[in-house]
C-alpha cells in the first residue's frame, strides 16, 4: 500500500488582483480562479513566460494553450471569427465554452502549438475578469497542476501540486461548475466538440441552429496521445491511484473482490445525487480520496443528467492507460 499524501495547505503566496496583474505584465505565473478549475496563468504575448507554464506543468510544448480574454470584443486580432462565434459568444460568455478558431496575428506559435488554430474564451469569475480587464491582453493558462492529473478546484489544490513553481494564487474560492470547459471547434465544415463539459452539444446546437459533431473518447483513444487540440489526451485527469469506472448496479459487487485496506469507494455520498453535483465535487473528491493512499479508486458511473456525459468523459480518461 502506498504511503499518504499530505494534503496540508504548503506555504505560498496569495495575491490579489493588482498584484496578479504586475506578476502577470513582469512575465510571471499566476494561479488564477475561473467558474470551470483553476487555471495557470501567464501573458500569452509573452512567449518566454508561456514556455514556463509549459515547464512547470510538464506538458508536452505540442499541446496547444487556451487563451483567456476579458471579453468577446478582444477576439479580433487573436482569431479570424466566423459569424457563429459571434452567435455563440453572445448566448454563453462569459462562460465555459472555449472556441477554436483560425489563430490570428495575436497567437504565439508557443500558445497555439504550432497549430493554424487557437482556443479561445472568456471565463466567468469576476476576480480573474478584473485581472483581465486590467491586464489589458490574453491570459493562456490550462489547469494549474501537473500534467495529466487531477484538476484544481480550490487555491489549496494549486498550492498542494505547485508550491514554489508559481509566483502567486489568487484565491477565489472553490469553482462553481468543478470540470473544464466545453472545446467546440469551428474551423470545419461542421461544428464538433472536442470536450464535453458544462455547455452541452444540444445547447449549442440549439444556439446555432445546426447539428453538432463531437469528436468521442474512442475516436481520441484511436488517435494516439499526439493531440491536434486540446482536451483530447486519451489519458488526463488522473489520481495517483489506479481508477477503476465501474456501472452502478456492479459497485458492491466489484469493490468486495478487492482488498478492503487498499481500496477507496467514490460513489453520491461523497460527489451527491445529482450530475451536476458530481461535476462539481468530483476533482476535489478523488485528491481527498487519493490522499489517504488507497492503491485502488472504485467510481460508479455517473448519475443520469445534463452533464452525466461530460463527467463520464473525465472518469474515462481518469481510468485510461497511463
Amino acid at each position: 500500500m502506498r504511503r499518504p499524501v499530505t494534503t496540508e495547505f504548503p506555504a505560498t503566496r496569495l495575491v490579489g488582483v493588482a498584484e496578479a496583474v504586475s506578476i502577470l505584465r513582469e512575465g510571471g505565473l499566476v494561479a488564477l480562479p475561473t467558474e470551470t478549475v483553476y487555471g495557470l496563468g501567464a501573458s500569452a504575448l509573452d512567449p518566454a513566460a508561456v514556455a514556463r507554464v509549459f515547464r512547470v506543468k510538464g506538458r508536452p510544448e505540442h499541446h496547444p494553450l487556451i487563451v483567456h480574454l476579458a471579453d468577446a470584443d478582444h477576439l479580433p486580432g487573436w482569431a479570424t471569427v466566423p459569424p457563429e462565434a459571434w452567435l455563440l459568444a453572445e448566448r454563453f460568455w462569459p462562460g465555459p465554452l472555449t472556441m477554436v478558431l483560425p489563430r490570428g496575428p495575436l497567437a504565439l506559435d508557443a500558445v497555439t502549438g504550432g497549430l493554424a488554430t487557437v482556443g479561445l474564451r472568456v471565463p466567468a469569475h469576476p476576480l480573474t475578469q478584473a485581472v483581465l480587464a486590467a491586464l489589458g491582453a490574453g491570459i493562456a493558462a490550462p489547469s494549474a497542476n501537473r500534467f495529466g492529473h487531477v484538476s484544481p478546484t480550490t487555491a489549496a489544490h494549486v498550492a498542494i501540486d505547485l508550491a514554489g513553481d508559481v509566483d502567486g494564487i489568487l484565491d477565489g474560492g472553490p469553482c462553481r461548475v468543478g470540470i473544464e470547459s466545453t472545446i467546440i471547434d469551428l474551423t470545419g465544415t461542421e461544428p464538433t466538440v472536442l470536450r464535453l463539459g458544462a455547455i452541452t452539444p444540444h445547447a449549442l446546437s440549439e444556439a446555432l441552429g445546426r447539428p453538432v459533431g463531437l469528436r468521442t473518447h474512442a475516436a481520441t483513444t484511436a488517435a494516439g496521445d499526439r493531440a491536434t487540440a486540446r482536451g483530447q489526451l486519451a489519458s488526463h485527469y488522473a489520481p495517483r491511484a489506479r481508477l477503476e469506472l465501474v456501472p452502478r448496479a456492479e459497485l458492491q459487487a466489484r469493490a468486495a473482490t478487492h482488498p478492503s485496506a487498499s481500496t477507496a469507494v467514490l460513489d453520491d455520498r461523497e460527489l451527491g445525487t445529482t450530475a451536476e453535483s458530481w461535476a462539481q465535487n468530483l476533482y476535489a473528491a478523488l485528491r481527498r480520496v487519493d490522499a489517504t493512499g488507497p492503491a485502488v479508486i472504485l467510481v460508479p458511473t455517473p448519475p443520469p443528467g445534463a452533464l452525466s456525459a461530460a463527467v463520464a468523459d473525465r472518469l474515462q480518461r481518469a481510468s485510461a492507460p497511463r
